[in-house]
């Protein structure tokens, strides 16, 4: 029985339609059509989806996949690779290749068909390729390098290589690693749009290669390859002016490539670096990831990167090793340009200097169309705030850093760095006599992972916290999630479990996940330490190195990535070194307690924050160890590893019973000292004991509300205190701290004119104003306000669970996110006194939908399609 609950939807009648799904977003190792696959047999999925978007309660019964070794025997419905036959299961994704033997650099062209649950069989997909990597023995070009003496020390070399083919090409493909970073054009066109390739790694244990297809900037006759480098986090050289996080390099700049080219009889011929390629000193006279860049237009030869240049005055590239990794294909998105922004106001603090302001604090870099004399140099000083006098000040983003672009002289010239970049808002502009700056504008830069998600509601404030957090994630989604755009742009690992449901609602990450559990396995000490930043760059001390709470993503992500993409592979590849770190932290315990690391990082105490003032360091670093040994035991089962599933479950009961009889005050109710992250973290986690669970919870919200609905949780606390919270159906606690005005508060923040999230909650201009940190009500507003969750104990968003909190003013949200299984659509209002509610399920997945209606909501299940619900208030 449900009360006042009414059911609105279409009634399907008569018969089944001979095909009533269709299978679309067919991917191989998670990305559609990928050139260089390293798996030996790739993954693959796809999508189903209704052909009727009327249709309900449809499922996959069956599929069967075809391989070919060539589109026309894919055409002929003939799989000489593979041919799975008919598999009767509902799977779509992370579904093996069980073919022939693939050898490097062939091709596979596949499709799928699908039957649904009746015995109506699909048609079959769109066709879609693979092309496998390349193996070590299969690189036959040499790593190159500038010779010795070339230009300055600070100064970035340039490469060419002229060639000759008899004929126009029928496929051709480019594999390339230039180090630290590398931009690469065939004929003077850019290969591609991607930037600060290769992704970033530590080049001792693995370097990416990228792979291209350039078949059609190929002509007959005399093609030119050229790549300029770049420094990047391979080679961080300190200098006197210009700042750096650290010093640290791996080695000289230097370049790796193979170009294979197909033509149509069937002959083949390559292109590789070797001694071959001509070299010289280029126009970047300063490469730093940190300090910037400059560039002399006098340096960049005209026509070097096209066919009829001259080069033989060039010097010969000299032929050396690599930096010891192995070269694998990319395994990330790769980072682009996305957006550009055009200022907004233009400002003249002082003669000769001119300060644009963007509009918003991004990552990325200042691009400026200008002209001028040859050899007048314009610098550009990027920052996120301004100071008195109406200048750019850096003392929040770590400073001095700067570009410079020194005119060639010819005309109208445009230019923006190519191999560092920076967070700001802000450029102020030295503009040397007879230079006109015509045009100023700047691009933002990140990750080009597709959107999978989008949120808004009824209140503006909640609208903008949400924007205000997206743009904090985009910020800071480079090749590794780093924690600010400009200061240290490293991978501090607590922030990529923490933040990780926020990540993952908002992209689909999770080839980046993927990614992060490869730099931890290869920053991952000998006795088992896992360090709070990954990929280690540089080795921190004391708790900046080894916390519990950062280190702990080695454990977290993997599982976080497995619930949302069901990556199982990822399990087993780091299963080995998640063993390892339960032992190390093992070892660090005293009577079941670990104390140390950084606790709860940036919480609100009297002290300017830091290292945690109000939770002791046993309570987080415990805590986490406890959620460790519980997830680890999840992954064991989910592995076929029953005894370590045993074992770890009952270390796990061990911790907790420890922890609550040495920090658990039973007659007082709380943990620890009473912080709201002491009393939060156990609530999460579950490590309360049952009767206790209500008294914990109300000394978390007193002490909310005693604070005046503030947080004092920090950059560890506030996603337990959130998830505390929203589990025990104060999501009416929740509502008070974000419309909170008063600092520290999202809305605080924004009062003071924050684009992005602010490393500290007052947002004062002596902290990062773009920082990937405390930006959990991201998850709330998708899981709860929306209501878009699923049930852990199944695979992979098969069942989900729609349970909208309607709490304060709010009077309507809308949540999409494009899972693996397909599109969930989550969209209520309150109309007229009723709580309507229009819901979409994908094709293969089922839902508990639960609907406000008045007292304790109604539940009720059901299977994929679109429903619109409706109940008294």
């Amino acid at each position: 029985m449900y009360p006042r609950l009414l059911i609105v939807g279409l009634i399907l009648a008569g018969a089944l339609h001979a095909a009533s799904l269709r299978v679309t977003g067919i991917r191989c190792e998670s990305e559609q059509n990928p050139l260089a696959v390293e798996a030996v047999r790739p993954r693959l999925s796809w999508l189903v989806e209704s052909v009727d978007p009327a249709r309900r309660a449809l499922r996959q019964w069956a599929y069967r996949i075809l391989v070919a070794s060539s589109e026309k025997l894919l055409a002929q419905d003939r799989g000489d690779l593979w041919d799975s036959g008919k598999v009767e299961s509902n799977a779509t994704i992370q579904i093996r290749y069980e073919g022939r033997p693939l050898a490097p650099q062939s091709r596979a062209y596949w499709k799928v068909a699908v039957w649904d649950q009746d015995g109506s069989r699909s048609d079959w997909s769109l066709p879609g390729e693979w092309r496998m990597g390349l193996r070590p023995e299969d690189w036959k070009a040499k790593w190159i390098a500038a010779p010795v003496a070339l230009g300055s020390a600070a100064q970035m070399p340039i490469f060419r290589r002229s060639f000759r083919l008899p004929q126009r090409s029928d496929r051709a493909i480019i594999s390339i690693s230039g180090l630290g970073q590398y931009e690469l054009t065939l004929n003077g066109r850019e290969v591609s749009e991607d930037l600060f390739t290769p992704g970033w790694t530590d080049y001792r244990k693995t370097v990416f290669y990228n792979t291209y297809d350039v078949t059609s900037q190929l002509d007959a006759g005399e093609n030119v390859l050229a790549v300029m480098l770049g420094n990047g986090m391979y080679n961080v050289v300190r200098t006197p002016d210009r700042y750096t996080k650290f010093a640290g390099t791996f080695g000289e700049p230097r370049l790796i490539a193979q170009l294979h080219v197909t033509f149509a009889d069937g002959t083949s011929t390559e292109v590789i670096t070797d001694a071959s390629w001509k070299c010289r000193a280029g126009p970047i006279v300063f490469s730093s990831i940190y300090g910037g860049e400059d560039y002399d237009a006098g340096l960049d030869p005209e026509g070097w990167r096209s066919a009829g240049f001259s080069d033989g005055w060039w010097a010969a590239a000299r032929e050396t090793y690599g930096p010891g990794g192995a070269l694998l294909a990319q395994s990330n998105e790769p980072v682009r340009a996305l957006e550009t922004f055009q200022p907004v106001r233009i400002a003249e603090p002082k003669p000769g200097i001119r300060v644009y302001d963007l509009g918003r604090n991004f990552s990325g870099w200042p691009q400026i169309r200008i002209k001028g004399p040859a050899a007048r140099t314009v610098r550009l000083i990027c920052g996120e705030l301004l100071d008195d006098a109406g200048l750019v000040t850096q003392r929040s983003s770590g400073g001095p850093q700067w570009f410079t672009y020194a005119l060639r002289g010819n005309g109208e010239e445009s230019w923006h760095p190519r191999f560092s970049y920076y967070g700001f808002r802000y450029v102020q502009v030295e503009i040397p006599s007879g230079v006109e700056v015509l045009e100023l504008d700047g691009q933002f830069i990140h990750s080009s992972a597709a959107r999978a998600g989008e949120f808004s509601c009824s209140k503006d404030l909640f609208n903008r916290i949400h924007r205000l957090i997206d743009a904090a994630i985009d910020s800071n989604f480079q090749s590794v999630l780093t924690d600010c755009p400009h200061r240290e742009k490293l991978g501090w690992l607590e922030e990529s479990h923490l933040l990780g449901a926020a990540v993952m609602y908002n992209y689909d990450s999770e080839r980046q996940y993927r990614k992060i559990a490869g730099d931890i396995a290869a920053s991952q000490t000998a006795d088992g330490l896992v360090p709070d930043i990954a990929p280690e760059y540089t080795v921190f001390e004391a708790g900046f190195r080894d916390s519990p709470e950062w280190g702990s993503a080695a454990i977290i992500d993997p599982w976080l990535a497995y619930r949302h993409y069901g990556n199982r592979e990822t399990l087993e590849t780091h299963y080995g070194e998640m063993k390892h770190y339960v032992e190390y932290l093992s070892g660090k315990a005293a009577g079941g307690i670990i104390s140390y690391g950084l606790g709860d990082w940036y919480d609100i105490g009297p002290k300017p924050p830091g290292v945690a003032q109000l939770t002791s360091l046993g309570v987080t670093a415990t805590a986490i160890y406890y959620q460790d040994l519980v997830t680890l035991g999840k992954i064991a089962s989910v592995l076929g590893k029953p005894e370590d599933a045993r074992r770890l479950g009952a270390d796990a009961e061990e911790i907790r019973a420890k922890f609550n009889s040495q920090l658990f005050d039973a007659q007082g109710g709380f943990y620890d000292r009473g912080s709201q992250t002491a009393n939060a973290m156990p609530l999460a986690l579950d490590m309360v004991p049952d009767q206790a669970r209500r008294q914990v919870l109300d000394r978390l919200v007193a002490d909310i509300r005693q604070h005046g609905n503030h947080t004092t949780a920090g950059d560890i606390g506030f996603h337990y205190v959130l998830q505390a919270l929203s589990e025990g159906d104060r999501s009416d606690v929740i509502y008070d701290l974000l419309v909170n005005p008063e600092s520290p508060s999202y809305a605080a923040q924004l009062l003071r004119g924050a684009t992005s999230l602010t490393e500290a909650w007052d947002g004062n201009p002596h902290s990062s104003q773009n920082h990937f940190m405390l930006g959990h009500a991201e998850e709330w507003f998708y899981s709860s306000l929306a209501g878009i969750d699923f049930d852990l104990s199944r695979p992979p968003w098969q069942q989900i669970i729609l349970r909208p909190q309607v709490v304060g003013d709010i009077a309507s949200a809308r949540a999409t996110y494009r899972s693996v299984l397909g599109t969930i659509v989550s969209s209520w209002k309150i109309e007229g006194g009723r709580f309507v509610y229009d819901i979409e399920i994908p094709a293969n997945a089922s839902a508990v939908v639960y609907v406000p209606s008045g007292g304790a909501p109604a539940a009720r299940r059901v299977e994929s399609g679109r429903y619109h619900f409706e109940a008294e208030r």
